[in-house]
């Protein structure tokens, strides 16, 4: 009797766990659908910007001098800075435990003196690494309105590289391909460079962005060229004044896009974990309900033993 209640009280337990975790799986898809959303109104912008700055830095390694300082290679990479987008909770798989041994593999792969920009509370597991400090902290929010929320970040990151304190600048975050699948990235954001190894890449592409300096060059044979010859753009009030306000812009679009791929991947994960989660507590409730069943039928058998085994003594 005592063995069918405490398998009676399992069942109970593992019945409410159940109905919590379905709780959490309806949450996470409907902020999932919301992110999801974001991301594939933002996505054909973020890429096609993306584009454009490549083909301002193609046009920045023709010339003598770089167009933009944030478009200048540098020769020596000294000291590195990696701007983490984690979650603030857990419950979502491997999404985190994905991406930060990514970032690890980055860091054996390029050993330099590495600083974290730490953004979600799950970053903090990078505390501690050899060769590596935490720069800063910010905080994340579980759904991006605008992008004036990131401009800490990106205006942190763009002055720390113009004044040299950084040689190379990376985005760690999960890009978000479909409902089933997320991959962690390590990209380079700064400085803007064709061949890269760790190029920033098309947002919610499955592979490395596909663009070369013969993509640029053919598109520009296609549009920017007539039977008369090559365009020359003229600038107002100067090209300087111009790239001053909108490389900055391109990059901080990019870093944006990379938030909202990592929130759409982040949902998309925990309401596949905690569907995994209710199933995995269904089949323990059947389980657990055939082994009450059993126990309870081998209880009875035993009772119906004993009782026949007292009639019999009292009938000799």
């Amino acid at each position: 009797m005592g063995k069918t209640k405490e398998i009676s009280r399992r069942i109970k337990s593992v019945a409410n766990t159940k109905k919590i975790t379905r709780a959490m799986e309806m949450v996470a898809a409907a902020k999932m659908r919301k992110a999801i959303e974001a991301v594939l109104k933002t996505r054909t912008y973020a890429n096609l910007s993306w584009e454009t700055v490549l083909h301002l830095a193609k046009l920045s390694e023709s010339r003598s001098e770089p167009l933009h300082n944030l478009l200048a290679k540098r020769q020596d990479i000294k000291r590195v800075a990696i701007i983490v987008v984690t979650s603030n909770r857990g419950l979502c798989g491997g999404f985190n435990s994905s991406l930060i041994a990514k970032i690890k593999e980055s860091i054996v792969r390029h050993p330099v003196a590495t600083d974290f920009i730490l953004i979600g509370r799950k970053a903090a597991s990078l505390y501690g690494l050899p060769n590596t400090e935490v720069a800063a902290e910010f905080p994340k929010e579980d759904i991006l309105n605008n992008i004036q929320e990131i401009a800490p970040i990106t205006t942190m990151a763009m002055a720390d590289y113009l004044a040299g304190k950084y040689d190379k600048i990376l985005v760690a975050y999960t890009d978000f391909v479909s409902a089933a699948r997320q991959v962690p990235r390590v990209k380079q954001l700064l400085p803007v460079d064709l061949e890269a190894e760790e190029n920033l890449g098309l947002a919610g592409a499955d592979s490395p962005l596909k663009v070369s300096k013969t993509m640029i060059a053919e598109k520009e044979a296609k549009h920017l060229t007539t039977a008369e010859g090559s365009y020359e753009f003229i600038f107002e009030p100067s090209a300087g004044e111009v790239l001053d306000k909108i490389i900055p812009r391109l990059l901080e679009v990019q870093l944006y896009q990379a938030f909202l791929e990592s929130n759409a991947s982040e949902h998309s994960a925990r309401m596949s974990a905690m569907h995994q989660a209710t199933e995995a507590a269904t089949d323990m409730v059947a389980e657990l309900t055939l082994f009450y069943n059993k126990a309870r039928q081998a209880g009875i058998t035993a009772e119906i033993a004993e009782i026949s085994a007292g009639a019999n003594a009292l009938a000799e």
